[in-house]
Parts: C-alpha cells; sequence; structure tokens
C-alpha cells in the first residue's frame, strides 16, 4: 500500500510526495465542506459527505493497491509516478476514510434513527476492526516507523492490511448489492485489482525462474 525509503518520491509539485499528499487532503476537506454548505449540516449532507468519501476511498486505495503490480505489468511513465507516490496516495486514502468516519459520527449524533437503520452492531465491528488496520497503515507510512518495525515485520503488517482492508471494502458493498445493483461496481473493481495484483506476482516468479 505504501513505500518506505527505497525508491521515494519527489517532494516538491503538487502531483509529486508530500505536495500530492496535501494536494489530496485539501481537495477531500474541500469537498466535504462544499457539500455540508449547500446542502446543510443535516442528515442529508452527512450523508452526501459518507458516500462521497466512500468513493473518493475507494479510488485511492484501489491506486495505491495497484501500484506496484501495474508497474510490473505495464512499466510507463504513469505507472512509474503510482508506484512513486504509493505511500503519499495510501495516506490521501487514510485521509479520506478519516473525513469518512467524522461525517458517520456526526449522523449519529444528529440522526440516531438514521444511523441504526443504516447500520448494525456486526457492521460497525467490521468497519472498526478496518479503521484499526488502516490507523497501523497510516502510523507506520513513515521513515522512522518503518525503521522501528524493520523491513520484514513493516512488510508483513502492509501486505496483511492492505488484503484486510481490500476484503473490507468487498464485505461492505457486497452486503448492499441487494438494495441497489450499482454496488456490484465497487466489488468488481476490488477483485480487479486482486486479479492484477496476482497476475503481477506470478509473472514477477516466472521471470525469477531460471529456463
Amino acid at each position: 500500500m505504501t513505500a518506505t525509503t527505497s525508491g521515494k518520491p519527489a517532494t516538491t509539485g503538487w502531483t509529486e510526495g508530500w505536495g500530492l499528499f496535501w494536494t489530496l487532503t485539501l481537495a477531500l476537506a474541500a469537498m466535504a465542506l462544499a457539500f455540508l454548505v449547500a446542502i446543510g449540516w443535516d442528515t442529508e449532507g452527512y450523508r452526501m459527505v459518507i458516500r462521497a468519501t466512500a468513493r473518493t476511498s475507494l479510488a485511492l486505495f484501489l491506486a495505491a493497491f495497484a501500484a506496484s503490480a501495474a508497474f510490473k505489468l505495464w512499466p510507463g511513465r504513469f505507472t512509474r509516478w503510482l508506484r512513486r507516490n504509493r505511500r503519499q496516495i495510501g495516506l490521501g486514502f487514510a485521509m479520506s476514510h478519516f473525513i469518512h468516519a467524522l461525517a458517520i459520527i456526526a449522523l449519529w449524533r444528529t440522526d440516531p434513527g438514521m444511523f441504526w437503520l443504516l447500520s448494525n452492531p456486526r457492521s460497525i465491528a467490521i468497519g472498526g476492526a478496518a479503521y484499526v488496520v488502516i490507523a497501523l497503515l497510516a502510523a507506520t507510512s513513515f521513515d522512522r516507523m518503518a525503521t522501528l518495525l524493520g523491513p520484514k515485520l513493516w512488510s508483513r503488517l502492509h501486505w496483511w492490511g492492505a488484503w484486510i482492508v481490500a476484503l473490507s471494502f468487498i464485505f461492505t458493498n457486497g452486503k448492499r448489492i441487494p438494495v441497489s445493483g450499482w454496488y456490484v461496481l465497487p466489488v468488481a473493481l476490488v477483485v480487479a485489482i486482486i486479479i492484477l495484483r496476482v497476475s503481477a506476482g506470478r509473472k514477477q516468479r516466472e521471470a525469477a525462474t531460471p529456463a
């Protein structure tokens, strides 16, 4: 999901490195604020922010999740940029999901009836576990924490963490398919990236195997 010290992205410009992270953060905050100002700081406004950040979170996660595999399969300018900046894209995903959580809490405080109509204890437990994983991934996406963990533990944490988040997206969207067929799309996108990663891993193993 993220990159450590190897292959660090450039730190200048709004589309590279930490400039990209702050660009994503400001864009996400501006989007949420615009919805609340336009619709209102109420149930409908918070629900709109929840829906919007669910989509931005998925897009940013899939970009970070696919970065390395996409570069292995199709090396080029865009996939190289994607891989170079996957740490900041991954942190942008964490920021998007943080805003998503704030909107959920605001909905719960503003309209508990609507909140419980849309959720249940099981979903809260699964979503809470996913948030713990996302927090761990974000906290260990900085060089100092990566050094403290060591490369082996860091790699395992981010490998398992990314897969847990991917499966969480499949669950949270898949359970809503009976309500709306549109939820097939995010599930299909996650499955497609999983296939992409498996294909890239197979290609790498074949390249490493002596003829």
